[in-house]
């Protein structure tokens, strides 16, 4: 087998990696299914770092851990994975091997024994939530267009802000311990676009995603503020009285925390990054404007009967 070293010298490196999550089955290694953790570690195999093997069977390096399990669908801008590496292998070499949907941009040298997952302090979200404003003087055309997905903000800030401080999030994900979070919640208008973040320590399985969910409802007035009071009580709450997660794709991992440590930008990694992803966002504004263009002809239509 050959080590992380290959005879060089090793370091204990912490990267922070970009992905666009839409075409994997989630981050984490999963057996007859693509994930990022694969990509990741077949690009190790490729420089020889790790042995190669089949999609999941790849060999990890020393210390090898990532920040978060993203779901399927999810992104992630600071996705942070750290293990023994050698020196050599900075952002720009990691990314000669990794295809143009994960790009590593950054990194920082950390003691010996650093656990990416472990030693994280926070962990923050950030949902982008296409919900014209409802609540506007003047109802925006955006929300006249397609009332089925415009919000008043304030009631659903209001909903947000019953999620703040620490809860048990017991009806809010599948997990059965880790339930207890002390979280922070807001969001942000850009535009049709609501701005979601979510911030704590960590994350039981979809919580941010049932989080939103649950606040689009209250900001639509499909459901009362008082709802999310009773999605957090004590008494397991029923299916159909549930909340279910909002679809994963809007979702991205936004920042990772831990205590003293730095990371430095690769300037052609993060460029290359900026490359990649900008291409998808072209390609994917392409496909809106064609779906968009074919809503707003059969709404004008509609206007003319």
């Amino acid at each position: 087998m050959t080590d992380a070293s290959g005879g060089a010298e090793t370091v204990t490196r912490a990267f922070r990696v970009a992905y666009d999550g839409r075409k994997y089955a989630g981050f984490q290694r999963q057996p007859h299914a693509h994930t990022v953790a694969d990509s990741l570690l077949g690009a190790l195999a490729d420089h020889g770092i790790v042995d190669p093997g089949d999609g999941p069977t790849h060999a990890t390096p020393p210390g090898y851990a990532a920040a978060g399990r993203t779901d399927a669908g999810v992104s992630a801008v600071a996705q942070t994975v750290a293990f023994e590496a050698p020196a050599w292998l900075t952002p720009r070499a990691f990314n000669g091997h990794l295809p143009g949907a994960v790009r590593a941009w950054a990194a920082a040298d950390v003691a010996s024994g650093f656990h990416a997952t472990h030693d994280a302090v926070r962990r923050t979200y950030r949902y982008h939530l296409y919900a014209p404003d409802a609540g506007a003087s003047g109802t925006p055309e955006s929300a006249r267009r397609d009332p089925e997905h415009a919000v008043d903000d304030e009631r659903l800030r209001a909903a947000l802000a019953r999620f703040d401080g620490e809860h048990d999030f017991h009806n809010l994900t599948t997990d059965e311990t880790g339930t207890v979070r002390d979280l922070d919640a807001r969001a942000t208008r850009e535009g049709d676009t609501l701005v979601v973040e979510v911030a704590a320590g960590g994350f039981p399985r979809a919580l941010v995603r049932r989080i939103v969910a649950a606040a689009r409802a209250v900001g639509r007035g499909t459901a009362e503020p008082e709802w999310i009071d009773r999605l957090l009580a004590p008494e397991p709450i029923s299916g159909d009285r549930g909340v279910g997660p909002a679809p994963p794709e809007p979702l991205v991992l936004w920042d990772v925390t831990y205590p003293d440590v730095a990371f430095d930008l690769d300037a052609e990694a993060a460029e290359s990054a900026r490359v990649a992803f900008g291409e998808r966002h072209r390609d994917a504004r392409h496909a809106a404007a064609a779906t968009g263009a074919v809503r707003d002809r059969l709404f004008e239509a509609l206007d003319e009967e």
